[in-house]
């Protein structure tokens, strides 16, 4: 894990044993939004994780997206590192698809 990395999930884990606590357990989606963004960075690296942790956040206010939302395993195909917009998900979720038993 890079240096970078590593001080990101550091950061994250910090929120989430520190200020998360007082915030409150609110959030609209599965897994939680510092749980998104720490998988995201790891899985994409900071700045395409980074975004995508942030354009995550964005969409959980009280009219935004709720319910399972994943980490995508690849890139967004249109994403580039000078349109950092891209690389996030600004509406909708990444469920995964229904079962049918």
């Amino acid at each position: 894990m890079s240096p970078a990395r590593r001080a990101a999930h550091l950061a994250i884990r910090g929120y989430q044993l520190t200020l998360s606590g007082l915030v409150g357990r609110q959030c609209r989606h599965w897994p939680s939004c510092s749980a998104y963004a720490d998988e995201a960075i790891q899985r994409h690296g900071l700045w395409a994780g980074g975004w995508m942790g942030f354009a995550r956040i964005c969409r959980c206010g009280p009219f935004g997206t709720h319910g399972i939302d994943l980490v995508p395993e690849a890139l967004p195909a249109q994403a580039a590192w000078h349109r950092p917009w891209a690389y996030g998900r600004w509406r909708g979720v990444n469920a995964p698809p229904p079962t049918c038993d």
